[in-house]
């Protein structure tokens, strides 16, 4: 038998990036610490994280800790069905998901859910190709994503789609466009993208134009109002969602390369396959919210 107190602490040392940051967590000593993770190892008969800065698991810790997350959550779930406490312990919900959720739709959203239940959220953020490796590593109990398919153990519910557009400012698109939308001029012309896990001006060059620029000049900038901002004052060009982009196409300062042309992003939410408070109630208000706000139900 595994010994949980032991199991948590490798959980907090992942979690809080360090053996010290988890000792003050725990409320214990840094020597603790380290002592019940090393008994932990031996139990299991292998090194279950590695020593680095900061610590990681091996790919036995991951499944450990996968394992450990699913028993503590079905833990809290009891604890509130027993105790009928709407004042109880905080529970720690560990969600992934992308930028753009997050601006547009996560609180509202989980706004009612934060009120009626003692919840923390824990998320994760990326890109909403890669959020779905977080569950798959058990770093997560859900994630935003672009997979339809189920992973084993988990369950799938289709949220609604995003429109992305290509979008410049006008006296952008007569400098560097003055003949249109081209892979030639695009290989000129300065983009911007998220990060370097952000594909969706591929897909659209894909999509419209058969292929890619030869060149891609590129900013990077993983923050939304910046990376908006750079598009607006003419800086460059690259894929806003509808949501964003609509005031500033309704007044002008904004135009599609491609007029009506859009990449259509579906989305979907993954999460473990157990039937546990809190992430019953998180997942049933997130599917129904937000399917009603990607269907513009509610603005």
């Amino acid at each position: 038998m595994l010994e949980y107190k032991h199991v948590e602490a490798l959980a907090k040392v992942v979690e809080q990036g360090g053996f010290e940051r988890a000792a003050r967590v725990l409320f214990l000593t840094q020597s603790a610490i380290s002592q019940r993770v090393r008994l932990l190892e031996e139990a299991c008969g292998q090194v279950l994280i590695s020593r680095s800065a900061p610590p990681k698991p091996t790919p036995a810790g991951k499944v450990l800790l996968k394992h450990y997350q699913q028993v503590r959550l079905l833990e809290d779930g009891l604890a509130a069905e027993l105790t009928q406490q709407p004042d109880g312990q905080l529970s720690t919900l560990s969600i992934g998901i992308n930028a753009d959720s997050l601006a547009h739709w996560f609180i509202d959203v989980m706004d009612p859910v934060f009120k009626q239940m003692n919840l923390l959220i824990d998320l994760r953020v990326d890109d909403q190709e890669q959020t779905h490796e977080y569950l798959r590593e058990g770093e997560v109990v859900g994630c935003i994503s672009t997979e339809a398919k189920p992973m084993q153990g988990c369950r799938v519910d289709a949220l609604g789609s995003i429109k992305y557009r290509l979008l410049a400012a006008p006296a952008f698109i007569e400098r560097w466009f003055p003949n249109g939308l081209t892979l030639t001029a695009a290989a000129c012309a300065p983009a911007v993208l998220f990060n370097r896990k952000d594909h969706l001006q591929d897909q659209f060059f894909q999509q419209y134009l058969g292929g890619l620029p030869a060149n891609f000049p590129a900013h990077y900038l993983p923050a939304l109002e910046a990376f908006l901002q750079v598009i607006i004052r003419g800086h460059s060009y690259g894929m806003v969602p509808d949501w964003q982009a609509d005031d500033y196409l309704a007044t002008g300062q904004l135009a599609e390369l491609l007029p009506g042309k859009c990449v259509n992003v579906e989305l979907f939410w993954h999460c473990w396959n157990l039937a546990a408070q809190p992430l019953a109630t998180v997942s049933e208000q997130l599917v129904v919210g937000t399917r009603e706000i990607l269907a513009g139900k509610i603005k």
